[in-house]
């Protein structure tokens, strides 16, 4: 069998190619291994690798956690400077002030210590041995006039200090709901001092009402010591010789004289 030229020849070409690549194959796969690496599983580095992202990914939590604190933190200090958003001031100072009033409409003698002074001087004090008989009896009139406007004044006191009861068991109540419902300290703090205000409003209630009937009854033992020492000067007058009574003949009826 004759080999044809063109089949030698491809031969030789596929041989030639052959030769060629085994010689370059040492050369060609050096660089490989140069740029990519030999994969090779280490179990011992797979376990270091994962311990250190457990505790990366424990440390991360921890901050979060301190974050979630802080903030929380935040938020409670936020509540606690977070200022109470009721108050019973006005109420309260209404209330006051309304007693005030009523203890300034004193009628005739005022809570007033100069003219408590200059009214006892003039209308209380010793009966002046020059005065007349009418003087005498203005002077009582003026003094009974004073006892029942005390004791007037006294009861208006008094009818102040119970209408503002209403009041006051209103405002209790709300400052008792706020201090329970206080979101922070300083809301409960306030809510307190308001019910200290609230009680110091209601012994300034009471207070008025002692110092208005303590009036009065000042008054109406004043006016007694007044007039226990104006009948003796007018029973002096009565009996004194030539200026007071003087017995003598009395005709009842007439005679037909």
């Amino acid at each position: 069998m004759t080999t044809q030229p063109s089949t030698l020849r491809a031969a030789l070409i596929a041989a030639t190619v052959l030769s060629v690549t085994g010689a370059l194959s040492p050369a060609l796969t050096s660089p490989a291994h140069a740029f990519f690496g030999r994969i090779v599983y280490d179990p011992t580095n797979y376990a270091q690798n994962v311990l250190t992202a457990a505790r990366t990914l424990e440390q991360i939590n921890n901050q979060i956690k301190s974050l979630q604190n802080e903030a929380q933190m935040l938020i409670n200090q936020a509540r606690n400077l977070a200022s109470l958003p009721y108050s019973s001031l006005q109420q309260l100072q209404q209330s006051v002030q309304k007693t005030q009033q009523l203890l300034s409409q004193a009628q005739n003698i005022a809570f007033d210590v100069q003219q408590i002074d200059q009214m006892f001087e003039q209308k209380y004090g010793s009966v002046s041995l020059s005065a007349s008989d009418q003087e005498l009896v203005a002077n009582a009139r003026t003094r009974w006039k004073n006892t029942v406007g005390g004791l007037q004044d006294a009861m208006r006191v008094q009818a102040g200090a119970v209408e503002n009861i209403e009041t006051n068991r209103a405002q209790m109540s709300a400052l008792i709901g706020q201090s329970q419902n206080a979101a922070g300290a300083l809301q409960a703090t306030q809510a307190g001092n308001q019910l200290l205000a609230l009680q110091a409003q209601q012994l300034a209630d009471l207070t008025a009402v002692i110092a208005a009937n303590g009036r009065a009854q000042a008054l109406t033992d004043a006016e007694r010591a007044a007039a226990a020492e104006q009948g003796r000067e007018q029973r002096r007058r009565f009996l004194t010789p030539g200026s007071g009574y003087e017995p003598g003949n009395a005709r009842m009826f007439n005679n037909g004289n």
